[in-house]
């Protein structure tokens, strides 16, 4: 399982509540792209383990606009004190 540390502006969509993403930076997408088929469970959407700060959590990674959406719940946002437009 290929491994990847990036950095990136953490992004709001607004829906009927507020989700917030980490998008992959250009690079890391096309790498991710040479494996998608192996690693995907349906939709293009791919099964991964992030860490950020002081929180590890299994989460989807989810193609959108030419990049790949990492969610960034309560769980990881929470402790580490994440907020929209910060970069992590």
């Amino acid at each position: 399982m290929p491994k990847f540390e990036i950095s990136g502006t953490v992004i709001e969509w607004r829906g009927p509540a507020p989700f917030y993403f980490l998008p992959t930076p250009p690079k890391v997408t096309q790498e991710i792209e040479t494996y998608k088929r192996e690693l995907t469970y349906g939709w293009g959407v791919i099964p991964a383990k992030i860490t950020i700060g002081i929180s590890t959590v299994t989460t989807p990674l989810i193609p959108r606009n030419g990049s790949f959406y990492i969610p960034l719940k309560d769980a990881v946002r929470k402790p580490n004190h994440i907020s929209v437009g910060d970069i992590v």
